[in-house]
């Protein structure tokens, strides 16, 4: 259990889970605005738990290319409410929180949050470790080249795998020195957050590389843009849902443990649908 008796998490060794994502913000990049009020937030974690959510992802920040920050307070006043909402209307609900802010994750996991979602990956503030450590939480940890303001411009690597590999394990080895317990550690090689269309392929293909490091790993390429650049029917975020796919078998097939995506249902029927086949 976590600090006042505050159900712990770990990550599952069975089936793929699938994360929704929930943005309680104006501006992210596919869902932005629709999800602003208590009631709408609630209504769409309610349904996608109905399709077969394992985790709702609770985003108060945008971290599209060239978002900017938004303040500890404003992020709490998106959140909080909405995590209380949900787990008051489904108790056993796993909610995870993205930001960036030890001060966010602390409210957050206060009001039932089990899991920070965090794409710097701890070095966003220094806070981080020991709140999540307090609350015995998950912790997923994110390679991202830059921020979201610079993260896009020219992004180069040697070797985008071996690099983003290193960086990961060199993290989430930092995060267990911290008092992070190592089955609550999850890796993600941030898809999309300073990497060309070349880069998020190569780790896609390279997927094993990273499973085979023996953290939890999660995969998080749902209507990214460089979708669009992999096929001509995928221009609009909206339209991605085959390459969104696409990616979910890429990483189901390397063993990847958690899938981070707004199409929950197509989702969740395509991933029972390939373990059926096999």
């Amino acid at each position: 259990m976590g600090i006042g008796g505050i159900r712990a998490w770990s990550v599952s060794l069975g089936r793929p889970l699938v994360m929704g994502v929930l943005n309680v913000t104006p501006d992210s990049f596919s869902d932005g605005g629709q999800f602003v009020t208590v009631e709408e937030a609630v209504a769409r974690a309610e349904t996608m738990m109905a399709e077969g959510a394992d985790i709702i992802d609770i985003g108060p920040e945008s971290s599209r290319p060239g978002a900017g920050d938004v303040t500890a307070d404003e992020q709490i006043r998106r959140a909080i409410p909405v995590i209380e909402g949900i787990l008051a209307v489904a108790p056993g609900c796993v909610v995870s929180i993205d930001t960036r802010l030890a001060a966010v994750a602390q409210r957050a996991l206060a009001a039932g949050a089990v899991l920070v979602n965090d794409i710097s990956a701890g070095t966003g503030d220094a806070r981080m470790a020991e709140t999540v450590a307090r609350y015995d939480a998950a912790w997923v940890l994110m390679h991202m080249q830059g921020t979201p303001q610079t993260m896009q411009i020219n992004p180069v690597y040697d070797d985008v795998v071996r690099q983003v590999r290193a960086y990961l394990v060199e993290r989430a080895q930092a995060a267990v020195a911290a008092g992070i317990d190592p089955q609550r550690v999850v890796i993600d090689p941030g898809i999309g957050f300073g990497k060309s269309v070349a880069h998020n392929v190569a780790l896609l293909a390279g997927l094993e590389s990273l499973v085979r490091t023996g953290w939890a790993v999660l995969i998080g390429a749902s209507r990214k843009r460089f979708l669009s650049s992999l096929s001509d029917d995928a221009t609009g975020a909206d339209q991605r849902l085959g390459g969104s796919l696409a990616c979910v078998g890429r990483a189901v097939s390397a063993g990847v443990q958690i899938v981070r995506v707004h199409d929950v249902g197509a989702t969740r029927g395509f991933i029972d649908t390939i373990q059926a086949l096999r």
